[in-house]
């Protein structure tokens, strides 16, 4: 499944900003945000060239992040309304706007940045329409919220047959791990 390889990147890069920077629970544990700056250089690593952050542009990111997290939440519930209209209210907030740009070594592709060419602006502009391409098209349903108990991180379902359940491996696992003792406790 590919929307095409930008595209897939920026939705990647959503769900890394969505699981690094909103509190909730992974892989069966609380996932509190510690330390907002510093998670928020980790989710910009080997994405961003930037090295540093203020503590108002991590906590401007974090907000961002749960923003796009209610665009994950409403599509894993079956509501594409509330989805979509999440996505306009970033893209009007965020005033995207598109630009062609070349760049490490790669081919003249869109990107979209938010007015003031702040990080926020910049990574929620981008992240919105990323999500609006996906939303748009017929593998809207490929964004989801894992099932597995005690885990709300979100993931991009880019498997062949679109039925993807689970943020990992480690959930999938835990999830079967459980079925399994609960049926030979049964027997």
């Amino acid at each position: 499944m590919n929307f095409n390889s930008h595209t897939d990147d920026v939705v990647a890069h959503a769900v890394k900003l969505v699981n690094g920077l909103t509190e909730g629970e992974s892989r069966g544990r609380p996932y509190p945000v510690p330390d907002v700056v510093a998670a928020g250089l980790a989710v910009l690593d080997g994405i961003s060239r930037r090295t540093a952050l203020t503590e108002d542009e991590a906590r401007e990111l974090a907000a961002v992040a749960r923003e796009l997290r209610a665009v994950f939440e409403a599509v894993a519930a079956g509501d594409l309304d509330a989805a979509a209209g999440q996505v306009n209210r970033l893209l009007e907030e965020t005033q995207a706007r598109p630009r062609l740009e070349r760049h490490d070594g790669e081919p003249w592709h869109v990107h979209f940045h938010g007015v003031g060419g702040t990080i926020t602006a910049d990574w929620g502009a981008s992240c919105a329409t990323g999500l609006a391409v996906v939303l748009g098209g017929e593998l809207h349903d490929r964004l989801g919220v894992c099932t597995a108990p005690h885990c709300d991180r979100v993931y991009v379902d880019t498997s062949r047959n679109g039925k993807r359940r689970f943020c990992s491996t480690a959930c999938q696992n835990r999830v079967k791990t459980a079925a399994f003792r609960a049926r030979a406790h049964t027997a």
